[in-house]
């Protein structure tokens, strides 16, 4: 009898490369990857219709959608994490001296007010700088993957037919978060970021997760064990990739591989997955995500994850 093949989307990335190339399946299931190339249209896909069964997914972004209804649920296992300091940028050519100074001005945010690099970016200003968000007026390039969110009234659209880029060149935007420049006027309004995020680290534990799992309320239903069979599955793919990465067999690494090997060195298992090893940094996003009105009400950490799965670490 064949097992059940659960259909996924999960972009390719050393810690799930042992599940891609079959060498490893959830125990009783397997995985039908389906190809999206780019991840962003694919958790809206996901939000708007459910159209996969598992689903690699940005972390507000479902959390804005369960906090609007949408019948799917988060497992622990965090497979992206960054630091979010470089991702504030400015165009020099305007002499933005200090992250306070963006109060009472105009910053872009790259598609939506909810995407999880802009909440931590934000989160970052707030906490590190004292900047009062309230005082910014935030220019969207884009819309919400969650259709019924209603952004606070700070929260704007940028002017049609205009774009990020060209605002900050012009002035008019004083920063902009998570964009891309080629332009050698744009820079990090933090300087040397990487080791901003490092000291936040070190300082507070500040390790910002980004993405997670989440899997359809009905296959959790009708599949019983499914949600801890693919967290053990998803933990043993990140394991063989710890090891490569411990032992050098990773050839032509990536930043993002070196930035694994360096939280190496400070906290042992750079991806730790599970609520409990997780708990402080998820309790900030949670109070990030309320303070800068991307959830309606406050909720519980153990709430928006799969029952079965609240106790497990890997």
């Amino acid at each position: 009898m064949a097992i059940p093949a659960l259909q996924i989307v999960s972009r390719e990335q050393g810690n799930n490369s042992a599940l891609r190339d079959g060498s490893i399946h959830p125990a009783g299931f397997s995985f039908a990857f389906e190809e999206v190339p780019v991840l962003v249209h694919a958790f809206r896909r996901m939000v708007r219709t459910l159209e996969f069964e598992v689903c690699e997914m940005a972390l507000t972004t479902y959390l804005c959608a369960r906090d609007h209804g949408v019948p799917f649920c988060g497992l622990p296992i965090f497979l992206k994490r960054a630091f979010h300091h470089g991702a504030i940028l400015h165009n020099i050519k305007f002499g933005l001296e200090n992250p306070k100074d963006l109060e009472g001005l105009r910053v872009g945010v790259n598609r939506g007010y909810t995407v999880t690099a802009g909440v931590w970016a934000r989160g970052v200003l707030q906490e590190e700088y004292g900047v009062d968000l309230s005082k910014v007026t935030w220019v969207l390039s884009g819309d919400e993957h969650v259709e019924k969110y209603k952004p606070p009234e700070n929260v704007v659209s940028i002017e049609r037919g205009k774009t990020i880029e060209e605002l900050l060149d012009s002035g008019d935007l004083a920063a902009a978060i998570n964009i891309e420049s080629n332009d050698p006027n744009i820079q990090p309004l933090i300087s040397n970021p990487l080791e901003a995020g490092i000291s936040a680290f070190k300082d507070r534990g500040h390790y910002p997760i980004n993405h997670l799992i989440v899997v359809r309320d009905n296959v959790i239903k009708e599949n019983p064990g499914v949600d801890v069979a693919i967290f053990n599955a998803f933990a043993e793919a990140k394991n063989i990739y710890l090891e490569r990465l411990r032992t050098g067999e990773i050839e032509n690494p990536t930043s993002v591989d070196e930035l694994h090997l360096r939280m190496m060195g400070l906290m042992g298992d750079p991806l730790p997955y599970g609520i409990e090893p997780n708990h402080a940094v998820l309790e900030n996003l949670l109070t990030n995500a309320k303070a800068q009105k991307i959830l309606r009400q406050p909720i519980e950490i153990e709430s928006v994850f799969a029952k079965d799965t609240l106790e497990l670490t890997a």
